[in-house]
């Protein structure tokens, strides 16, 4: 699986994209009217429970604008944060402060959003299974909700279409069985690993005795999930997928599977509500 890489200059870039978004053509117009003199401490406070994430971002918005601006965290990345806790302190130039305001906030909001979510469905499951995120995650910002759910305690399925095989039902053809498809990836592996989605028990069968790393058990109820631990035994890595949230995780973790992934936790979370007070 490609590994996440979040370098300096990585974060740096991405920072630039998101203030050029923002300021092109004409710059901060409303903040040119500011006292360009005047220097101000600034609090970061949260309006929400959740955990933090993405403070390196922050900081970099507002260095890009302004080097001589100090960002001053108070919390860590992964942090348990409540409503009212002090976040960071920003001390600088107000109107340069006000220019970058929104961008950091933004990175802050939408990655301690995943992080935040992903953290609730990993303490459901009080450790007994793997929290895994998907590729349903927006263009250009996978790697920022893929980085947001690690922070959340999660884990990171591939990162893209290169770093494994999944196998799912759109894949098989009238010239192509799962089971001919499973045995293609097998003989094309070259270090890769394999997973291979299942929606019931009896092609879950047909594909047993083959030699790959993963099943993915897609829509399956709580007893065939059951059953299918009991078929596989220890043999595969079961991965439990689909229409699952936080009030029927812990009863899926209870079944034996190793993994569950969850789409919601990069596509529909909700992001932290953080403030800026100068």
């Amino acid at each position: 699986m490609s590994k996440i890489k979040l370098s300096k200059q990585f974060i740096k870039n991405t920072c630039k994209i998101a203030l050029n978004e923002d300021l092109f053509p004409s710059g901060d117009i409303t903040s040119d009217l500011v006292n360009d003199k005047f220097v101000v401490k600034a609090k970061l406070i949260s309006n929400d429970n959740g955990v933090i994430a993405g403070l390196e971002f922050a900081e970099n918005t507002f260095r890009l604008i302004d080097s001589k601006i100090k960002f001053i965290s108070k919390k860590n990345n992964g942090d348990e944060i409540k409503k009212g806790d002090l976040i960071a302190i920003i001390n600088g130039n107000i109107k340069n402060i006000l220019i970058g305001e929104r961008v950091a906030l933004n990175f802050l909001s939408h990655i301690s959003g995943i992080a935040s979510k992903t953290n609730k469905f990993v303490k459901a499951v009080k450790g007994k299974v793997k929290i895994c995120c998907t590729r349903k995650t927006i263009p250009g910002l996978r790697v920022l909700q893929k980085y947001a759910v690690k922070l959340g305690g999660g884990t990171n399925h591939r990162f893209n279409l290169s770093d494994e095989f999944l196998i799912k039902d759109n894949h098989i053809s009238p010239n192509n069985s799962i089971r001919d498809l499973v045995k293609k990836a097998i003989k094309n592996k070259r270090g890769r690993k394999i997973t291979v989605e299942v929606d019931g028990l009896k092609q879950l069968k047909s594909i047993i005795d083959l030699n790959f790393e993963t099943i993915l058990l897609d829509n399956m109820n709580l007893k065939k999930l059951k059953e299918a631990k009991k078929i596989c035994k220890n043999r595969y890595e079961l991965e439990a997928s689909g229409g699952i949230n936080l009030k029927n995780v812990a009863k899926i973790a209870s079944t034996g599977v190793d993994r569950i992934s969850v789409g919601g936790l990069t596509h529909s979370s909700n992001s932290i509500d953080l403030k800026l007070e100068i």
